[in-house]
């Protein structure tokens, strides 16, 4: 045989040998890769469902406690104005969400102020999705309450049971409904976890009693209800403390006390209606400054105002120094060290009432009758 007819017979042998490896190999992986059509089936069916028995009486409560209460709870969309740049036209647009409640059958809903703070207009859903424009009634930002109100059908409409936060105790079971990160509907549980604590409102004012709470507050709950175990109002949840922004198990919410005194007077005048004593008064550093005792010392007296009409005495500088004047220790018995526990101590009573105020002059305390004013403001 000549050599290149050997070459020729030697390839075509690797050839062969190839295709005969390789081709068992193919047929291999296509046996192992074969529909299942090809395979013996196993024969599988969905697992029984295993009986649970009825639910527990705490969970029917926080069943029962949801279902009769979210109809109650709305969703407020606070809207900005925003100029197109193109066409130059102004339109509303979305700037926040937070959550609020029906107060009544003829439209009131309640949220916290800073929901709309700063708001254009707002817009109030409803636990049927029904959407309404909504009216700003009147706020009082000292204690974050705001009330708006919808032309809403009054059947759509139903006010939440009221309760007491006078009775409270730590430990109760509460609820809190509400719309965090937008997600509406939404029902997380927890205790009272303390009493009588004080946050800071919008203005810097202090909201004193405020109720604290491990139920989960977030971002959008702003302006929700905080319930109790047969369903009532108990408190306006309104901050958390959180290092994260989110929950962080310490809420707060304005207890319905409050509320229930606010309210009220909003949808009647459009504000709160404060009574006045026509002072100013000056900050602790005084009193440290001239060994006073705790309490507010006036500095300046309205001219016929109630306390200038009741003898009061400002504090004066005279060329031969400070002449003093009244430290005002208490209202009605309750005592106050700053403005601001005056004007909450003030807030407590009506324009037209005398109350009795407890005043220190020059080391001596005596009792003045004060007939009130009503507030400019």
């Amino acid at each position: 045989m000549s050599s290149q007819k050997l070459s020729q017979h030697r390839s075509q042998k690797r050839l062969l040998a190839f295709l005969a490896t390789h081709g068992l190999l193919m047929l291999t992986s296509l046996l192992l890769v074969a529909p299942p059509a090809l395979q013996a089936r196993t024969p599988a069916a969905p697992r029984a469902v295993s009986p649970r028995g009825p639910l527990g009486a705490e969970e029917l409560n926080h069943i029962n406690v949801f279902k009769a209460s979210s109809p109650s709870v709305v969703n407020i969309t606070a809207l900005g104005l925003e100029r197109d740049v193109f066409s130059l036209n102004v339109q509303q647009v979305p700037q926040g969400t937070g959550t609020g409640f029906v107060w009544d059958t003829q439209g009131h809903i309640v949220t916290n102020f800073h929901v709309i703070q700063g708001a254009a207009a707002a817009r109030v859903t409803l636990a049927d999705q029904s959407s309404y424009r909504a009216e700003l009634v009147g706020a009082f930002a000292d204690r974050d309450l705001a009330v708006l109100r919808i032309n809403a059908p009054a059947s759509k409409l139903r006010p939440l049971p009221l309760g007491s936060s006078r009775e409270l105790q730590v430990g109760q079971q509460v609820y809190a409904i509400g719309n965090p990160f937008g997600l509406d509907q939404t029902l997380t549980m927890g205790i009272v976890s303390a009493l009588n604590r004080e946050i800071e409102s919008v203005t810097r004012r202090t909201i004193k009693g405020a109720i604290q709470t491990d139920a989960a507050i977030n971002p959008g709950n702003s302006g929700g209800p905080l319930l109790d175990s047969a369903g009532r109002l108990i408190g306006v949840n309104t901050s958390i403390y959180s290092p994260s922004g989110a929950s962080a198990g310490i809420g707060f919410a304005i207890p319905v006390d409050e509320v229930n005194r606010i309210v009220p007077s909003l949808i009647r005048d459009g504000r709160l209606v404060r009574p006045a004593l026509g002072l100013s008064g000056a900050g602790p550093d005084l009193n440290r400054a001239l060994g006073l005792p705790k309490g507010v010392a006036i500095v300046r007296l309205q001219r016929n105002g109630p306390a200038a009409k009741a003898g009061l005495r400002a504090f004066t500088r005279s060329e031969n120094g400070i002449v003093a004047g009244d430290v005002i220790t208490a209202v009605e018995g309750e005592p106050v060290e700053t403005m601001d526990d005056l004007l909450t101590a003030l807030e407590r009573l009506q324009p037209g009432q005398t109350c009795t105020l407890t005043l220190w002059r020059a080391g001596s305390t005596r009792r003045q009758a004060v007939t009130l004013a009503e507030s400019e403001d």
